[in-house]
């Protein structure tokens, strides 16, 4: 990625872990965003304890998943989907990873990202939504 991202997006481990290993392309949310380009992934302090993401680590990405509280990879965040119905969630299953019933009338959007990778793990807080972080050097 030619340009070092300023904003961060904090995911619940093992969701992170499976982003920035490339496992996982699109992230689900109940709100859209107009954000683009290269940004930080926050493993949240949080854990998701539902089994479906947990089921999905291989050996390897077991220790980046118990990373907790800061920035462990970065992506390019390349576009926004709406998902107006639980059938077009389906489609985007094997992007997103999330079984059919974490769909959430009236719709939901998927943040797809490329380029996903591990970076040096940075402890920081996070925040909800998109925030702000200073930009730590990176390889």
């Amino acid at each position: 990625m030619p340009d070092r991202p300023t904003y961060a997006l904090s995911i619940k481990q093992p969701w992170a872990a499976l982003l920035v290993a490339g496992r996982k392309t699109v992230e689900v949310r109940k709100w859209a965003t107009t954000v683009r380009g290269p940004v930080y992934i926050h493993a949240a302090g949080a854990v998701d304890d539902r089994p479906d993401g947990w089921a999905q680590l291989s050996g390897e990405l077991l220790s980046l998943s118990n990373l907790r509280g800061g920035l462990l990879g970065t992506a390019d965040l390349c576009g926004c989907v709406m998902y107006a119905t639980p059938a077009a969630f389906a489609l985007d299953g094997l992007k997103h990873l999330n079984p059919l019933d974490w769909f959430e009338q009236p719709r939901m959007y998927g943040f797809k990202f490329r380029h996903a990778r591990v970076v040096p793990f940075a402890r920081c807080r996070g925040s909800v939504r998109f925030f702000s972080v200073a930009v730590p050097e990176m390889p």
